[in-house]
């Protein structure tokens, strides 16, 4: 923990004795294996992915993140590319397919009738949106134990003005922090470069506007945020000192505010930078000016999404 004056202290991890509810986590695009889609066995990436993505959430539940075959870096950066490589064309149905095989022997024979809480990024949110849309909304008895869904980095339809419809019928955007059953969806951009026309996430599309919700203020407005990045790559943390830590966090540092401005919906990120302090003036997470803040989507708000969590927990087990 990096205050703004520079001082430094240690927080320890602590996982739940005892959850009260379940986390079924659905990783990024992280798997570097060449084939169009990912073998079955976990690899470096996958595992920090975990670490960095739904670990610290063991807070207030069991974690279940199961390795699928989702499409790989290689495929998307050949599909980015306007080169798809060859048998590339039903990555996304065996992803899909392979993911809703995990989530079907998790609901037979570990969920027992528990609440649950979806979390994906990136892909993996994309393949938890589709499977929701599949198996849980309008689902009397799946819709019940769904405690939330957290879609990050990815784009939840809704129409204009509205936090139900588009993408789900019966799934609401979360707007209260003791609200069960909804939906907390974001993708970040810097203030000092939103989305541009061509951006991958946050805009408006034939299928409709997409839905926003900050997780450090469901009910709106800017906050700060609560931020768990990892240590790694940087030495620029705080002037002098050395982050032995996995993971650093920077209170104060990052501010957010869902905003709409022309045709995108987007977590606005500012920077509380301070020169004559000795903490880091900046955050890590850049892309390109389409990806926006991708690669911190999850880790600027990590802190938050564990509360929140804990919140809906709390209220899914007393309104049982």
């Amino acid at each position: 923990m990096v205050q703004p004056d520079g001082t430094t202290s240690v927080e320890t991890y602590e996982p739940a004795k005892e959850a009260p509810v379940d986390c079924f986590y659905l990783y990024p695009t992280t798997s570097r294996d060449p084939t169009p889609n990912s073998d079955l066995v976990p690899g470096p990436e996958e595992h920090a992915s975990v670490r960095s993505q739904v670990a610290r959430l063991g807070r207030h539940c069991r974690v279940f993140a199961p390795v699928y075959r989702q499409m790989t870096l290689a495929a998307l950066t050949s599909r980015l590319g306007g080169t798809p490589v060859p048998g590339g064309e039903d990555t996304g149905r065996i992803a899909y397919e392979g993911a809703l095989d995990a989530w079907k022997h998790y609901v037979d024979n570990d969920n027992q009738g528990r609440g649950v809480v979806l979390v994906g990024h990136s892909q993996g949110a994309s393949v938890l949106n589709s499977l929701i849309k599949r198996e849980i909304d309008g689902n009397g008895v799946l819709q019940k134990r769904l405690v939330s869904a957290l879609l990050l980095g990815s784009s939840v339809r809704v129409p204009e003005g509205k936090d139900v419809g588009g993408d789900f019928a019966n799934i609401p955007l979360c707007r209260r922090a003791e609200q069960t059953g909804c939906v907390i969806t974001y993708a970040s951009f810097r203030a000092t470069s939103p989305p541009p026309p061509d951006s991958l996430f946050g805009r408006t599309t034939a299928q409709g506007p997409v839905g926003c919700t900050n997780p450090a203020s469901l009910t709106g407005g800017s906050t700060v945020l609560h931020p768990y990045f990892s240590a790694s790559g940087r030495s620029d943390w705080v002037r002098g000192q050395t982050v032995t830590t996995p993971f650093v966090s920077t209170p104060g540092l990052v501010t957010a505010e869902c905003v709409t401005t022309g045709a995108s919906t987007y977590l606005q990120l500012t920077v509380n930078a301070d020169p004559a302090d000795p903490r880091t003036d900046d955050i890590p997470g850049n892309l390109t000016p389409a990806w926006g803040m991708h690669l911190v989507d999850v880790s600027v708000a990590m802190g938050d999404l564990v509360q929140v969590v804990g919140s809906q927990a709390a209220a899914f087990k007393a309104g049982r």
